[in-house]
């Protein structure tokens, strides 16, 4: 009394099916390892049997448990139930049965094995049959109730199917572009997927939120603290590995850790940690995509400030100026329902891999709510505050005063989080998406935002105080501004704003700097007495 034979077959609803999409792009020439991988809901199981057969039952993880969902009995019902793992036979053909199963939208995603009980009708022995295949079950974002669902067809064609895209880099004047090659669908992506996974020591049972999915994607993907994917590195040596501006695919990276079990790939930066996470995440079945913040502030000390520390004499204090801004930083969004937060703070969700601060412990951030952080509410999980300062914080300016206490005596609103950037969906333009991560610069609801938002850092209080600002000062540079080679040319504009004379130091000085707002040294430092009238500039 056995199981003969078995076949997994598509559903005829192809938006449910995961293998319709990857013989879409098999038609390339692309091939695949034998697996068999679906969506959330509805994949549909033949089976050749004979004789009376039990419940199936799949498992995954290394110790399955039904209490934990992943040891999972699947009943025979004769009226399938959506959100319930059944199965119902369809088509009955002499010893052939087909049963359609279902699973539900919110079940453990991973790697599953499948086991059929059958039992004779007189009542002897029950007899197992152990699949040498197994089911690969990811999330679904054509299925409306599963927490990824996106209510866009060409959307879900970018952001899940895409297996190309661009990456924006470069400042805010000067804004480039690099092509790159996702390869979700190439062969071995899922499994270096689901080895990233397996790596992090994730409970099984906790893979069916993608919350938590994500979460833990953006610290593997960086190996600061647990054995990750990729080795960051910004000294500009990279003599044992391969340079960050070499790479223009993920699927190297994630052949080469899959391959050597787990040894972290030498060497990334912000481009690279963002290209690997989409691939991961539209591998995985949750939405995806790239972006590129110009001026991306980078806090240290949760102030939701970008703060610049001078002595009694407007020299910058160094070793307290740790905060920086960087001229681009590129990190991801994902899409997903979030009913662990307030309605209203679903869809996209900011998640970068690039190792710069820790969360509760690791290297890790996000998903944060991009409508959080686009009104202030960095209260909510994961990581708001952080982005927020990245796209959003005011640049204050202090000065240490003889009893060793700081003053803020200047302030610019508009430093940080220009031109954020994707890749358009359904071409090759880039989309500016500025808008979704704050209001426009200036406006009563950004800086309502921006003060709602301090309240809740180390530095409170940075608001309460009003602070003079009668006398202005702006920087300003003709075109796009400095090339490789040539001349920087700038102004500098003092006004005076008051009705009353003003007499003021102008502190000048010019340094070497990192993409990342990381100091070289200063090459030269001016002070200049100037007299202003009232009104004048």
């Amino acid at each position: 009394i056995i199981v003969v034979n078995y076949q997994l077959i598509q559903w005829q609803i192809s938006p449910n099916e995961y293998t319709n999409s990857m013989k879409l792009h098999n038609i390339t020439g692309l091939t695949f390892s034998p697996c068999l991988y679906y969506m959330r809901q509805n994949p549909s199981i033949f089976l050749k049997l004979f004789h009376k057969m039990f419940p199936n039952y799949i498992k995954t993880g290394p110790l399955p448990m039904v209490s934990k969902s992943t040891h999972v009995i699947i009943p025979l019902v004769q009226q399938p139930k959506d959100g319930h793992w059944e199965a119902k036979i369809i088509e009955q053909n002499g010893n052939k049965i087909k049963l359609s199963v279902n699973s539900p939208p919110k079940a453990v995603i991973g790697l599953y094995g499948l086991s059929v009980v059958t039992n004779p009708l007189k009542g002897e022995g029950s007899t197992t049959y152990n699949s040498a295949k197994n089911i690969t079950l990811l999330f679904n974002p054509w299925c409306e109730d599963d927490p990824v669902f996106l209510d866009d067809e060409e959307q879900r064609k970018e952001y899940v199917l895409n297996d190309t895209g661009r990456l924006y880099y470069g400042t805010e004047k000067q804004i480039g572009a690099r092509t790159w090659n996702f390869g979700q669908f190439h062969e071995g992506m899922l499994d270096a997927c689901l080895f990233i996974l397996e790596k992090s020591d994730m409970p099984p049972s906790g893979r069916g939120d993608p919350v938590n999915v994500v979460r833990v994607i953006s610290a593997m993907i960086n190996a600061q603290d647990d054995f990750g994917v990729l080795v960051g590195n910004w000294s500009g040596d990279y003599t044992d590995g391969v340079s960050p501006s070499a790479w223009s695919s993920s699927v190297e990276i994630l052949r080469k850790y899959h391959s050597t079990n787990g040894t972290p790939v030498s060497y990334g930066q912000c481009w690279v940690f963002s290209g690997i996470t989409t691939t991961v995440l539209r591998c995985l079945g949750i939405p995806a995509r790239s972006v590129t913040n110009f001026q991306s502030a980078h806090d240290t000390d949760v102030s939701l400030t970008t703060d610049v520390y001078f002595d009694e004499d407007l020299d910058p204090i160094d070793y307290l100026n740790s905060d920086s801004v960087w001229n681009f930083h590129v990190w991801n969004d994902c899409w997903m329902a979030r009913p662990d937060l307030p309605p209203g703070h679903g869809g996209w969700q900011a998640v970068d891999a690039t190792p710069q601060e820790t969360s509760q412990g690791t290297f890790c951030c996000g998903p944060a709510s991009v409508n959080a952080i686009r009104c202030g509410h960095v209260y909510l999980k994961h990581d708001a505050p952080f982005v927020f300062a990245e796209v959003n914080s005011d640049k204050i300016y202090w000065q240490r005063n003889r009893d060793g206490t700081f003053s803020q005596f200047h302030m610019e609103k508009k430093a940080v989080g220009h031109q954020i950037s994707t890749k358009a969906v359904g071409s090759d333009e880039r989309a500016d998406i500025t808008h979704l991560y704050k209001h426009p610069e200036g406006s009563e609801e950004e800086r309502i935002a921006v003060e709602t938002a301090s309240r809740y850092g180390s530095k409170p209080e940075v608001y309460a105080v009003p602070m003079a600002e009668d006398v202005s000062v702006e920087v300003l540079m003709e075109g796009e501004g400095p090339r490789m080679g040539a001349d920087a040319q700038l102004n500098i504009v003092v006004t005076n704003m008051s009705s009353e004379p003003r007499q003021t130091t102008l502190h000048s000085q010019a340094a070497v700097m990192y993409y990342t707002g990381v100091l070289k040294g200063a090459l030269k430092k001016e002070q200049i007495a100037v007299e202003l009238l009232p009104n004048e500039g």
